[in-house]
């Protein structure tokens, strides 16, 4: 689920419910769809490739909003810094800014194609490198508890029903470390409601929603900002922090 416009979207249908949407949403479709994409920065991000202010732009305000994080991110005492690129394509993200910012970068993408082009692409950081994971977001469990320094999802979201995202948050809430953080970086709808797109079976969610279900799984947000530089027909980008909370 990339990044995507508002205005050309004209395929995208809006529900009346949460749950029509979410019955819409199909795991083999939206697996079927990306196979059939070309494993390219262009591909992956919809069009919206190195012809575009997007990549350039995307890594940038990543990493803003991250250092402006600080002192709110801190590794455990005798852990590394772990991250975990959730949705990675063919390892854009994680090239150009997590390997920057972790010790060691886990992946997790279900697409084939994706894949392969990924073990290409992370060559040049092999070494910082850790698991891949080809599987789904939906199927995926940690590890080992607080494992992770930092858990990165960006333009996938979409394509869990509601249901399914409350479970994933709850296992991003074992997989982090104490004091790590999760960084969710998706669409925006602009209608007032979700947003479903039958192309790639996902569906956009409003704002509202997000901090919705952060909070009925027992996320606290500690920032929020949306993403500059990138045209104005897509539809906003934003970035959302959060931490457990623990009881």
């Amino acid at each position: 689920m990339p990044v995507k416009s508002a205005t050309s979207a004209q395929d995208a249908t809006q529900a009346t419910t949460t749950s029509e949407i979410d019955s819409q949403i199909n795991y083999t479709k939206a697996i079927d769809y990306w196979t059939g994409v070309e494993a390219s920065v262009d591909g992956v991000l919809g069009g919206f490739g190195p012809t575009t202010s997007v990549p350039k732009a995307d890594i940038v305000g990543s990493n803003t909003f991250l250092r402006k994080l600080k002192t709110r991110l801190s590794v455990e005492p005798g852990k590394i810094k772990y991250g975990l690129d959730f949705g990675a394509g063919i390892g854009r993200v994680t090239k150009e800014f997590l390997v920057k910012v972790c010790d060691k970068v886990d992946l997790l993408e279900p697409v084939k194609p994706f894949v392969d082009q990924m073990k290409i692409e992370l060559h040049v950081c092999q070494d910082k490198i850790g698991d891949i994971y080809d599987i789904s977001m939906q199927d995926w469990e940690p590890e080992y508890e607080g494992k992770y320094y930092l858990i990165w999802c960006q333009w996938c979201c979409g394509h869990l029903p509601d249901k399914d995202f409350l479970k994933w948050l709850d296992n991003c809430k074992k997989g982090l470390q104490k004091d790590g953080l999760l960084v969710v970086k998706e669409n925006n709808s602009t209608t007032g409601e979700d947003v479903f797109d039958p192309e790639d079976s996902s569906k956009t969610r409003t704002d509202a929603n997000f901090r919705r279900l952060f909070q009925k799984a027992g996320w606290k947000l500690i920032a929020t900002d949306l993403q500059k530089g990138v045209p104005r027909e897509l539809y906003p980008i934003r970035m959302y922090a959060l931490k457990p909370i623990r009881e």
